[in-house]
């Protein structure tokens, strides 16, 4: 058997949630008839490599949510795969996304952002962590960057950790090194993580408060829950004092935001 396989007596994978709304303005004109994950990067639309990566390490309930041009979203195997229709896309930021899937998002969830290609085995790391919630972070992350001069710097969503060598997370998101000073991070969260019920439970907590404040109010270090990232709460709960762990991998992922990214995809995605 395939260590990276899980064994017939292992716990049930956690469904996993694709956020895939998002209109994709960047990548346009490949995005003009076709939404972001929909994008063909190594001969397969960016969501068909996720789908594999997930199903190889038993992954089969898969939620996609979807927005812009979300009906030309298929799926290769679309058993077990089941579509959430979020129409104020163009309204918002990931997070709301997120919890546009509503019941969907409850119990042990894989979140993952729709427009990054990984090799299956951030998969098999991320299932491997026992933590209540873990996030897979690239500690290579600025070889992707070099000559990457289309998606700046200042949008990696960097991850901070209470010491270079440990893997307790202090930090995430985007210019987060503004507050950290001559600190290093131990690497960019790729867009993909892991949470157990209970600390879904809690997220979910928080968005209700968020959402109580007024939706104009800051979230993180967004301007407004609108605005927000998945990191931004994730920080909230983070100054709560609720643990969140890295996973490390060393590359074999790209994130597709824009058309440099894409040309630059076709030669690194050979997995």
């Amino acid at each position: 058997m395939s260590p990276h396989r899980p064994s017939s007596s292992a716990a049930p994978a956690p469904r996993a949630i694709i956020l895939a709304a998002g209109q994709g303005t960047r990548l346009r004109p490949y995005t003009d008839d076709r939404p972001k994950c929909m994008v063909e990067v190594a001969g397969r639309p960016i969501l068909h490599h996720q789908l594999r990566a997930l199903r190889h390490h038993g992954v089969s309930e898969i939620v996609i949510v979807r927005g812009y041009l979300g009906d030309r979203i298929t799926p290769d195997v679309p058993d077990g795969v089941t579509f959430i229709d979020n129409p104020n896309y163009a309204s918002h930021q990931i997070l709301l996304s997120l919890f546009a899937a509503g019941t969907a998002f409850t119990g042990d969830c894989i979140v993952s952002y729709a427009d990054i290609v990984y090799h299956p085995d951030a998969v098999a790391t991320l299932l491997a962590s026992p933590a209540s919630a873990t996030l897979i972070v690239d500690r290579q992350w600025q070889r992707a960057y070099e000559g990457r001069t289309d998606h700046p710097l200042s949008e990696a969503e960097l991850c901070f950790t209470t010491r270079q060598t440990e893997r307790l997370v202090r930090k995430v998101g985007k210019r987060t090194s503004e507050d950290e000073g001559s600190r290093k991070p131990l690497g960019e969260f790729i867009g993909l993580a892991k949470f157990t019920a209970p600390y879904v439970a809690r997220m979910w907590a928080r968005y209700d408060r968020a959402l109580a404040r007024g939706r104009e109010q800051p979230v993180g270090r967004a301007s407004s829950l609108d605005r927000a990232y998945l990191t931004d709460l994730l920080n909230v709960g983070l100054a709560d004092h609720d643990p969140i762990i890295a996973a490390t991998i060393d590359g074999r992922w790209r994130e597709i935001d824009t058309v440099q990214d894409l040309e630059r995809a076709h030669a690194v995605v050979n997995w």
